[in-house]
């Protein structure tokens, strides 16, 4: 079991001095479209409980580790937990000591990667990535604040004793659940990113606008993530929703974007892999950049891999780089 002892960025967060930092792309449909694996439910942790599926891992996040060397940026290693949490668990077949085991056996992993390939020039930061009780796509009903602290306290606690730098709640839809993240992770004293869903038009599925949710969760838990991402949406369904002149604006960190312009709707019922145009994404990145300097967290989501990477990676350097000029 990976011990505590070994974190080693709990208190300093890197990413928060301002230097780019990529992340991967879209673990789930990248294992499924292009390594060919029938992941159920979308759940990569259940890959970390055999040799093939931890070499398959391996080989997937050491390949994004060195195009970060190679650009000479930092890297946010996502732990492949998204769906190890007890309810997704309990539907896999997982009680929860075996499920608490593949959460230590993911970060054990990450530790491994960090110890061969870190240096002082690419900080590695591991990040215990959860996700939402239920549909990241669909709110459904939804908890209040105190429940959803309740439930993931416990997959926080086990991310936390494996020793994640930070955890980091992935597709979550509603503020509710939000709030009850960032308080779980505050009462364990770990750090947390909070990466909110848009849809098409740049709301949260539950109605509320961003610069809202932000105000929001920042306001019921004083202010306690250490920043804020988007996730699983295309630039085009949330760039006119940000707003340069708006102080929440400042807590928006890192984007993870889809390669696809489609809804979550068609994105479920499509049985094909929209990979979309790496270089203009890419491109879209750096827009952003231009008109954000802040944001310094990259990487992607659903239909991305390690090209639209690479190109994100080109195209935001590239614009900091003339900016620097």
């Amino acid at each position: 079991m990976t011990n505590v002892q070994h974190t080693k960025y709990r208190r300093r967060l890197p990413q928060l001095g301002g230097g780019l930092f990529l992340s991967d792309g879209g673990l789930e449909t990248t294992l499924v479209y292009h390594n060919g694996f029938d992941l159920p439910m979308f759940a990569a942790f259940t890959l970390i409980e055999n040799s093939h599926g931890r070499a398959v891992l391996r080989a997937y996040y050491d390949r994004y580790v060195s195009m970060a060397a190679r650009h000479g940026c930092g890297f946010i290693l996502e732990s492949p937990t998204w769906r190890a949490n007890p309810d997704w668990g309990a539907k896999l077949g997982y009680d929860r000591d075996r499920l608490a085991a593949a959460n230590r056996d993911c970060i054990a992993m990450l530790h491994d990667i960090r110890a061969a390939h870190a240096t002082s020039k690419v900080p590695l930061v591991i990040s215990g990535a959860i996700g939402p009780r239920g549909d990241g796509y669909d709110p459904g009903k939804l908890m209040r604040a105190d429940d959803a602290q309740s439930y993931h306290a416990w997959q926080i606690g086990v991310l936390k004793e494996a020793g994640a730098d930070l955890v980091s709640a992935f597709t979550l839809n509603n503020v509710s659940e939000a709030v009850g993240v960032v308080c779980a992770a505050k009462a364990e004293d770990m750090p947390c990113v909070i990466s909110l869903t848009l849809e098409t038009n740049g709301r949260l599925p539950t109605g509320e606008d961003l610069g809202t949710a932000i105000e929001t969760v920042d306001h019921a838990t004083g202010g306690a993530p250490a920043y804020y991402m988007i996730n699983c949406a295309h630039p085009d369904h949330f760039s006119d929703a940000l707003d340069a002149d708006a102080a929440w604006m400042r807590r928006l960190r890192g984007i993870r974007a889809n390669s696809s312009r489609k809804s979550h709707a068609e994105l479920d019922n499509s049985t094909e892999l929209d990979a979309g145009n790496p270089q203009e994404l890419g491109e879209q990145y750096a827009a952003l950049l231009r008109r954000f300097s802040w944001i310094n967290v990259l990487g992607g989501c659903c239909g991305t891999d390690h090209r639209h990477v690479e190109c994100i990676s080109a195209s935001c350097r590239g614009a900091r780089n003339a900016e620097a000029a």
